[in-house]
Formats: C-alpha cells, structure tokens, sequence
C-alpha cells in the first residue's frame, strides 16, 4: 500500500471521510518526508511545522465533526517563493529583501486555497526573483534533482518539483515566466501545468508582466484539476484576471483523446533536441494515435521568438532593479544585474516593435490551432545536467519549447514520458490554444492512464537508502497518534 505522503487528493479526503486517516496524520507524513530529504535537495526556502500542525488540528475536529471546511480541507500544499503568503515573508531568493516585514497579505491562488482548507506547509526555493531556469539562489543555496543530486532539477519553481517528486506536500504552486513550471516538472518526472494566462489571477504584478502565470506542480494529473478546481478564480486585486468560467476541471477528465486532431513537432524546425529525448518523446506520441487521436508531424511554422521574449524579459529585469537602491542592488546575482544592465539599453520603439512581433506570434498560433487541437513537443531538448550551470552548454538556447507559450498566453503542461538510459526523467509538452485548459487536462490524463508517472522513491537507490531515516521521524510524530494502517 501506499505510504500517506504518497496519496493524491482523492485518496486522502476519502480517508479523512471515512475516519481511517485524519489531517494531522497527513500533515505529519509530509512534514517527516521534508525533515527527511530536504538536507538532501534543498527544496524549502522555509518550513512552518508549527502553524501547519495547528491547522492540521483544526482540520481534523472539523471532520470528525462531519463538518469539512471546503473543497481541500485538510490537504497539505507549498508555495513557490515568489508568491505571497500571510504570516510567512516572501524574499524571492533574495537578500535585498528585508524578512523583518509585516507580512499580511496572501497571494490570490494562496487565498484561495486556504479558503478551501488546504494546509500551507511553507514556501519552496526558487532562483533569484525567478530570473533564470534552473534553482538556486544567493539566499538559499542550490536545489538538487531527487533523481540524482549533483544535477539541477530546473527551475525556477524547481523546489516546488523536487518538493512534488518527494511528496513533501501534495499540491504545490508555482510560476511560469517562461517555462518555470514545465522546466522543473520534465527535469524531476512531476507533471507541471501552465494555465491560460489571466486563468489564475496573479497579484502583485510580475516585473516580466503579462509573460507570468502562476502554475501547478503535482504527482498526478488529476490532482492538478482538483487544484485547478480551486485556483482558477478571479480576483479584484488581478487587473488581467479572466472572468469566472465556472469550469470543473475534473469533469470528463478522462474523456480520452480519440478523433483529436494532434500536431507533433520534433524541434520547431530548429532547435537541436538530444536524441534519447527525442526518441522517448515520438514514443509517448505514438500512444495517443493508439488512443485513437489524428497525429501529424507538422512543425507551427514560426521563426524563433527568442529575441521577442529576451527583450521583454530584460526590460521587466530593468524595471526590477529600478526598484531598488544601490545597497540593496549590490545584493542582487551578477548574473540578474546584467540582463538588467542589457534591459535599461532597450529605447522604447524597440520595446513596442518587440509586443507588435509577440501579437503576431499569438495571432499565427490561434490560426494553427484552428486546424489542430493539440501540439505536442519535447518540454526541453535536454535532460538535467550539472548544477552549479544555467544552461548544459554556454550560450546554448534550452528552453525553446517553452517560453513561445508564455509570449501567446497558451495552456500548456509538462508530461513525464519515460527515463534515458542513465535514468533521467523526459517530458513531453502538450499544448492547446488559449482557454482550452481542460483539453491539455485530458490529453495528459489519457497518457497517464496507459503510461503512469514514477515517482523517485519508488526506484530511486540514491534516496531509499533514507527510508528508515524517514520511518523513524514519522515515529516521533506518531508516538501519541493511533496507528492507521494504510
């Protein structure tokens, strides 16, 4: 059977229902596992033990009272470091901020999931403000992939995925400015949604504007639906936040995919993709026409909008840096000072022509998307490589599949779709127009039902060495606890 840090949404709440597991016993599973392995990855910017457990209490006398607070009561979660969160500081990887702050306000996906009972575990690492794709910080140090820890596990919501693949916590939000959600989620085998943008209301605004959504990274498919169930509102404090569709997420989730018209595109006509990923994506493709779907490799037909999304990116950098004073700036990676440095020398006739070329991009996909319903891509040419890098090759372009989708406000998700021969997960992006989220929603699931995602503790002999560690500080939670089998 499955240990309690393992249980999806619907499993837990069907044991809370049933009185065979309570809140606390849940919480308690998902604060062993991040005692456990978090001095191995480093996957926490902070933990709060002491208010989850509270919460987790009061969670239970609810249910034991037959009186559930909300669709999530009871259901540990995390939140990537870049969102706000009442009562804990948000410092975004970043000394420059001060933590001694009144921290008083949650972020809307944050506020939302609270409302509904879910229990706040505490906040997940990232890179500095989110500028780079792999995680580490000068706040926090460097966030390790679970599959083998001399590699990075993407980022910058790589906490978050390391978080998810351990299951320390069984929600966990992220952000996408450019893949930060689908980056991490191929890298570490988690799934990893990137919602239509506007679908998640999002507050304060990002420095990289409307390029940010906020994400989900989960263990299942289902479980992202559920979240999504919960998160996908609108809020007054969201000037782009869409209106309330009423969408139920899980709802024909497993629909299938057959007589679906899907689009697959090996590398965009232009990106240069390691051939084991390539060879496991073109698998995975394969069984959705066993599933009945229409499959045709076709490449979108644009040009690479690199230049589009640096400018705009370093421009929200400068803006950034702006913010801050000399002492605080000095605090701030070289690294994230340079793009800023480039972003202060863009005039404004380059800023604008940049935004004309990302409404084309956006205008040319909703016309390709006329004709199919889905594209299917490698989330990444790669797969994890050294940590202590920002790329596996300087200079080398290694997002390409992901951050078109941030200029065009697309859906789009991460799919694990299998291990190289060293061991490392791949992913598979699927990708539907805007506003179609429950359609990449059900691709994924179809994938899933026939391909079902490994988690690292289940095959991983680096990190099930810890078990005992972890059994023995589950323990210590427990001495006062009833035993429940599970």
């Amino acid at each position: 059977m499955s240990k309690i840090a393992d249980l999806s949404v619907s499993e837990l709440l069907s044991l809370y229902r049933d009185r065979q597991l309570s809140p606390t016993q849940a919480t308690k599973a998902a604060l062993a596992r991040i005692n456990t392995y978090n001095s191995l990855v480093n996957a926490f910017a902070i933990v709060d033990e002491k208010t989850a457990l509270a919460e987790a209490r009061a969670s239970e006398i609810r249910w034991l009272n037959g009186n559930p607070h909300g669709l999530l009561d009871g259901i540990p979660f995390t939140v990537k470091d870049l969102l706000l969160t009442r009562g804990l500081p948000t410092l975004r990887g970043s000394k420059a901020i001060a933590p001694n702050q009144a921290w008083e306000e949650d972020a809307p996906a944050v506020a939302r999931l609270r409302e509904q009972g879910a229990i706040l575990l505490g906040k997940t690492t990232t890179s500095e403000f989110g500028w780079k794709a792999v995680t580490d910080s000068p706040l926090t140090g460097i966030t390790r992939n679970p599959w083998n820890t001399n590699l990075t596990p993407g980022g910058s919501s790589g906490g978050a995925a390391v978080a998810a693949a351990l299951g320390m916590g069984t929600l966990h939000l992220s952000t996408d400015g450019g893949g930060s959600s689908r980056t991490p989620a191929a890298l570490t085998g988690v799934f990893g949604f990137k919602p239509t943008f506007g679908r998640v209301a999002g507050y304060p605004s990002a420095h990289t504007g409307t390029l940010f959504h906020v994400g989900v990274l989960v263990r299942t498919v289902t479980d992202a639906a559920v979240m999504m169930n919960v998160i996908a509102r609108p809020d007054i404090r969201d000037w782009y936040a869409l209106p309330d569709n009423k969408q139920d997420y899980t709802f024909e989730l497993s629909k299938g995919v057959a007589g679906l018209r899907i689009a697959y595109s090996p590398n965009f006509g232009y990106a240069d993709v390691d051939s084991e990923v390539a060879a496991l994506v073109k698998a995975a493709v394969d069984v959705f026409a066993k599933l009945g779907a229409v499959v045709e490799e076709v490449e979108p037909g644009f040009t690479n909008p690199r230049s589009i999304f640096q400018t705009l990116w370093q421009a929200g950098a400068a803006k950034l840096l702006r913010g801050f004073n000399p002492d605080q700036q000095a605090l701030i990676e070289q690294g994230l000072r340079d793009i800023a440095k480039e972003g202060d020398r863009i005039t404004l006739s380059e800023y604008l022509s940049a935004q004309d070329a990302r409404e084309a991009l956006g205008r040319h996909m909703q016309r390709f998307h006329e004709n199919y319903d889905l594209l299917i891509t490698p989330t990444l040419p790669v797969v994890a490589f050294p940590i202590g890098q920002n790329r596996p090759i300087e200079n080398q372009d290694w997002t390409p599949f992901t951050y078109p989708f941030n200029l065009t406000q697309q859906p789009a998700a991460s799919v694990p779709c299998g291990f190289t021969k060293n061991g490392l997960p791949v992913g598979m992006q699927i990708v539907a127009a805007k506003y179609r989220d429950l359609l990449v929603l059900q691709a994924a699931k179809a994938y899933e039902s026939v391909s079902p995602f490994i988690m690292p503790l289940e095959r991983n002999k680096n990190i099930s060495k810890y078990f005992q560690a972890e059994n023995n500080q589950l323990e210590l939670y427990h001495q006062s606890d009833t035993k429940v089998p599970i």
